[in-house]
């Protein structure tokens, strides 16, 4: 088995995803970077792999392909995600199964697969991207989907966590604010901005520099790390 270690990123072509590509890396991580339309990478230690997470084969296809060129899976992070904000009464059934695909089962797959092969090692990690209106609804960003699907996400974290704990796998979670990426139209970042106490949006190097600390904080398990402005502080 090789000793250089290896990190799995879904939702890795653009944005915080791709910014945790280029972190990783300057970590020393050899990443297995997946997306529905990520182009091949240059870099040797890079392996991209194409496949939307919602498809029940996609988990399976990314894990081996990382164990196959690589050796091991040493960190998981759960990026990919779907983000509706509509009335609750307007989701249809095409959207409420997109955004439980991706969120939920898309999670569910690939960190059920990840996880035999940091149990061989004895060691791993695993992030999950959530977000802070799971703990601070808000009236303006009507978005009962998000709530439904990433507060999942936050549950299974500490579940997780409490589950490995004595077995060397860590589980915690990154829970941003509004981040500034493609998924928001510049004439809306003031707007947008003006959710957060702060009085802005956050930036891809907030939640990417958040997910590497908890990566290189070998005592800290279960957590839910909010990078969101003051959000979930209150109002």
């Amino acid at each position: 088995m090789s000793t250089q270690k290896v990190a799995v990123i879904t939702g890795a072509s653009q944005g915080i995803g791709a910014g945790l590509v280029t972190a990783y890396r300057k970590l020393g991580y050899a990443v297995v970077a997946n997306s529905r339309d990520i182009a091949v990478s240059q870099d040797p230690d890079v392996l991209a792999v194409q496949g939307d997470i919602a498809d029940p084969t996609t988990a399976e296809r990314v894990i081996d392909a990382g164990v196959q060129r690589f050796g091991r899976i040493d960190a998981l992070v759960n990026n990919a995600g779907l983000f509706l904000a509509k009335p609750f009464t307007d989701y249809t059934e095409e959207e409420f199964a997109s955004v439980i695909g991706v969120n939920v089962a898309g999670f569910f797959r690939i960190t059920q697969r990840a996880i035999p092969h940091m149990l061989k090692q004895g060691a791993g990690h695993i992030v999950n991207i959530t977000t802070s209106l799971v703990d601070h609804a808000n009236s303006n960003v009507p978005s009962v989907l998000a709530s439904l699907t990433k507060g999942g996400l936050q549950s299974a974290t500490k579940s997780l966590a409490i589950e490995y704990a004595g077995r060397g796998i860590r589980t915690n979670a990154v829970s941003p604010g509004i981040i500034k990426t493609p998924m928001h139209a510049e004439e809306d970042h003031g707007m947008l901005g003006g959710l957060h106490p702060v009085g802005r949006l956050g930036e891809v190097s907030d939640i990417v520099d958040a997910v590497i600390y908890l990566e290189t904080a070998p005592f800290v398990t279960g957590e839910i790390l909010h990078v969101d402005g003051g959000q979930s502080a209150g109002h």
